[in-house]
C-alpha cells in the first residue's frame, strides 16, 4: 500500500454542511438569473437554448441539497417537510426551465434564491432543536446584526454595487446594506464583488457588481444561522418611566 504524502490527509477540504450545501445553491441560482438577464438583454439576442446546460446543472445540484437534507433522518416536522417539498419543487422547476424559452425559464427560477436560503434557514433551526448547538469551536468570524443582515441579503442575490462620478453606491432590496457594512465584510474575506456579472438597472444601463459570499462567508453565515441567537440578560432593560395617567391611577 502507498503511504500518501505527508499532510495529504489534512490538506482535504471537509464535505460542506447541509445548510452550507443550501447556502452554495442559493448562489448558484443567483449566478444563474444574472446569466438569464444577461442573455435577454444581448444584442443581438442569443440562443434560445444557451441556459439548458446551466439549468440541467441546477437541477442536479438542487437534488444533491436534498438528499443532503434527508440524510439528516430529522424528524419531519411540517415546517421541514415544507422546505422538502420546496426543494423538490426547484429541482422540477430547474429541470423544465431547461426546455423553455429565456422569458419563461427565468421565470421559473426567479424565486429560486430566496427558496433555497428559506430551506437552509429551516434545516438549521431543526438541527439545532433537535441536537442543540453545532458542533465546532464556533464561528471564525463574530458577526454583528448589521453583518448578519448583509451577508443574508448578499446570498439571495439582493445586493449589487454601481459606480457613478467616482462614488460607489449600494443597491439592495429587502434590508438596508450600508456601504461601510460592505467593506467590512470584504475586509474580514466574506463577501466579494464580482465587476459586471449583474444585469444593468435600467435598458441600455451598465452591468453592475454582483456581490456574493466566498466561502468563508458561507461558512460565517451557516454557523450564524445554526447557532442559538444571544439570550438576553433579565432585567437590563431600564423598566419604562410610567405615564401620568398610570401615576394619577396609582395615587387614588
Amino acid at each position: 500500500m502507498t503511504t500518501p504524502p505527508e499532510g495529504f490527509l489534512f490538506d482535504v477540504a471537509a464535505p460542506p454542511t447541509p445548510v452550507e450545501r443550501l447556502l452554495l445553491l442559493a448562489d448558484q441560482y443567483v449566478q444563474h438569473n444574472d446569466m438569464l438577464d444577461r442573455l435577454l438583454r444581448a444584442h443581438p439576442p442569443s440562443e434560445s437554448n444557451a441556459h439548458a446546460a446551466s439549468a440541467q446543472r441546477l437541477a442536479s445540484a438542487t437534488r444533491t441539497a436534498l438528499k443532503a437534507v434527508t440524510d439528516e433522518r430529522l424528524f419531519r416536522s411540517p415546517d421541514l417537510s415544507d422546505a422538502v417539498v420546496r426543494l423538490e419543487q426547484l429541482a422540477f422547476l430547474s429541470s423544465a426551465s431547461a426546455d423553455q424559452q429565456l422569458p419563461m425559464a427565468r421565470t421559473l427560477t426567479a424565486l429560486a434564491p430566496e427558496a433555497a436560503m428559506g430551506c437552509a434557514n429551516t434545516l438549521a433551526y431543526e438541527i439545532r432543536r433537535r441536537r442543540g448547538t453545532a458542533a465546532g469551536d464556533g464561528p471564525e468570524h463574530t458577526l454583528t446584526a448589521a453583518h448578519h443582515t448583509a451577508l443574508w441579503e448578499i446570498a439571495c442575490g439582493n445586493v449589487v454595487v454601481t459606480s457613478s462620478l467616482g462614488r460607489q453606491n449600494v443597491h439592495y432590496r429587502d434590508e438596508r446594506v450600508l456601504l461601510g457594512t460592505l467593506r467590512a465584510l470584504e475586509a474580514k474575506g466574506l463577501a466579494e464583488r464580482v465587476p459586471e456579472s449583474a444585469p444593468a438597472a435600467y435598458v441600455g444601463g451598465p452591468l453592475q457588481d454582483r456581490v456574493r459570499l466566498t466561502p468563508a462567508g458561507t461558512t460565517a453565515l451557516a454557523t450564524a444561522i445554526s447557532s442559538p441567537p444571544t439570550r438576553r440578560v433579565p432585567c437590563t432593560t431600564p423598566a419604562p418611566a410610567p405615564t401620568a395617567a398610570k401615576t394619577a391611577a396609582r395615587s387614588r
